[in-house]
């Protein structure tokens, strides 16, 4: 039966599995919205379109189907840019849906109308416009399909009001299961060949795993061989923090004692891993070291990475089929030694009393105040650098940092976002106060919408990851320092609670009280970021602990 070309497209996304679409209306998507409105699909009004894209990446990280955010055309567009472009480079499957004037209007200037295709075509994987109502199921599942193969990303269509509101006799394509391949056996071979015959081989281990379910497979891998595991940032919690051959989270600019790892290593077993997250030239500055490269896709091209062997499949049967191939455990005592620095360091003003807190103190309490499933989202800033490098997570995808593009204000929505997905999951969002303030105006989307998410601000007044940056450069700081509203009221005004932490002991008891609350929690944490300059002084003076 013929029916609008709008109705068409979002009955594709039903077919597609689509859960929440997540935007903004317009006068250019009315026909969509109204479509929408009988769907069972629910559209999550948000007040900012950024806000949108963002909550659709995150939808997309932790459920690896794509998240759908969607906007107006113009202004509306543009405002979603900056979260498509994380989805792009964090590797999240996502698809935005754009609107658009007329396609008889599209040749000459016109009110808010600007090349959108062009606009975003730099950042997705595919985009196209539809012209004609009957490739809308052609484009919807091509779009899902390119967004959630590996590497996942963004993709985006643009849909002119005209054609939305037009006619249509289609219906929606099947979406098919994705096949990954099985590894070839030469590669595999030749693989564990270079793990037998090396004498300090590393694991290190990308976001890749996490996204493959290959997290079990991996620390089978490692106990079996008796290889250690560093993760980057994108990966933390790809082994549990506590298993005696995890090196924890490589990723730092400056060279870490994680890094000591990667100096001695002769081999590195690179699994997952992403140039976009951490460039190889900072753990392998003299390009003498072999790589074994495992993953779905083919490795760029780098001088720091020209691997050995390349086994491109499936990553969770490559580990299967490779572990029983390896003939030589390797019980090392060098990665126990560096694991036990690591964790000193680690603990460092655990117990610290002053406010405003050290950063070690803050995490410290937070591990604790947390289960072994809840969830951390880090927005960036510097407080990033001190959760990847510290917060010891057990599981994955229990704590979420962008570090492809590195978004500042993606936590409060990505928050949003992460209870829709599993409303009785406890959600920390840990925001600088500068990222915070970036995207506050969701805190009426999380009250709205029942959510109630916990936002951890480290309150320094001041982009103090800049600061931190200039001083070690220049000796002196500029342009990063601000003033701060009232936390306390302000999460109020909103409708959720708000706390102020005045001593150190005070920290676990309100994140206790606010897991509790039924509506969004905001508690203003007064950090002291000095511990910058000791870390500075520290890596650039660091030498192998061993």
């Amino acid at each position: 039966m013929s029916k609008k070309a709008a109705r068409l497209f979002i009955e594709c996304l039903e077919r597609e599995g689509v859960q929440f679409v997540f935007g903004l209306p317009g006068e250019e998507n009315l026909e969509l919205m109204d479509a929408l409105a009988d769907s069972p699909i629910r559209f999550i009004s948000v007040r900012h379109e950024q806000a949108a894209a963002f909550m659709a990446d995150l939808y997309g990280r932790l459920t690896g189907k794509a998240g759908v955010c969607l906007s107006t055309l113009g202004p509306g567009a543009t405002n979603l840019v900056t979260g498509v472009a994380d989805a792009f480079l964090d590797r999240a499957p996502l698809v935005a849906i754009t609107a658009q004037v007329a396609l008889q209007q599209l040749h000459k200037e016109f009110h808010q109308a600007i090349d959108v295709v062009g606009m975003f075509r730099t950042i997705t994987k595919w985009n196209t416009r539809i012209e004609q109502p009957s490739v809308i199921p052609e484009v919807v599942r091509k779009a899902f399909k390119i967004a959630q193969a590996e590497k996942p990303g963004a993709c985006h269509i643009e849909l002119p009001e005209d054609v939305a509101e037009a006619q249509a006799d289609g219906k929606p394509l099947e979406p098919e299961r994705a096949r990954r391949p099985s590894p070839d056996r030469p590669s595999l071979t030749k693989a564990a060949e270079l793990i037998d015959a090396a004498a300090q081989p590393i694991i290190l281990a990308g976001n890749g795993v996490i996204r493959g379910q290959a997290s079990a497979e991996l620390l089978s891998f490692s106990q079996a061989t008796g290889i250690p595991v560093a993760n980057t940032f994108m990966a933390k919690g790809v082994v549990p923090w506590d298993y005696e051959l995890s090196l924890l989270s490589i990723g730092l600019q400056a060279h870490d004692y994680v890094n000591c790892g990667f100096d001695e290593a002769d081999l590195v077993v690179a699994v997952g891993y992403d140039f976009a997250e951490y460039a190889p030239s900072i753990w392998n500055p003299a390009k003498d070291k072999q790589i074994v490269h495992i993953d779905f896709t083919s490795s760029e091209v780098d001088a720091a990475y020209q691997p050995a062997v390349e086994i491109v499949a499936d990553i969770r049967e490559t580990l299967e089929l490779l572990r029983p191939m390896i003939h030589r455990a390797k019980r090392l005592a060098a990665p126990r030694k560096l694991r036990q620095y690591i964790l000193e360091d680690l603990n460092r003003f655990a117990q610290h009393e002053a406010v405003p807190m050290k950063p070690q103190r803050i995490l410290h309490d937070l591990r604790e105040a947390c289960g072994r499933h809840d969830l951390i989202i880090s927005d960036v800033g510097a407080h990033k650098l001190w959760i990847a490098r510290m917060f010891l997570p057990y599981e994955p995808n229990t704590v979420l940092i962008s570090n492809g593009f590195a978004a500042m204000g993606i936590a409060l929505p990505g928050a949003i976002a992460a209870k829709l997905v599993d409303p009785e999951r406890p959600v920390v969002a840990v925001c600088g106060d500068g990222g915070f303030l970036m995207n506050v105006q969701e805190l009426e989307t999380a009250v709205r919408f029942k959510t109630n998410p916990v936002f951890l601000i480290f309150n320094d007044g001041g982009y103090r990851l800049i600061d931190w940056k200039q001083q070690a450069r220049f000796g002196r700081s500029f342009g990063v320092t601000f003033d701060n509203p009232d936390f306390v009221k302000l999460a109020q005004s909103f409708g959720a609670k708000g706390y102020r932490v005045e001593a150190a002991r005070d920290l676990k008891r309100i994140l206790a009280e606010a897991f509790r609350q039924s509506v969004p929690s905001v508690i203003d944490v007064p950090v002291d970021y000095h511990e910058h300059g000791r870390l500075t002084e520290q890596l650039g003076q660091l030498v192998h602990p061993l």
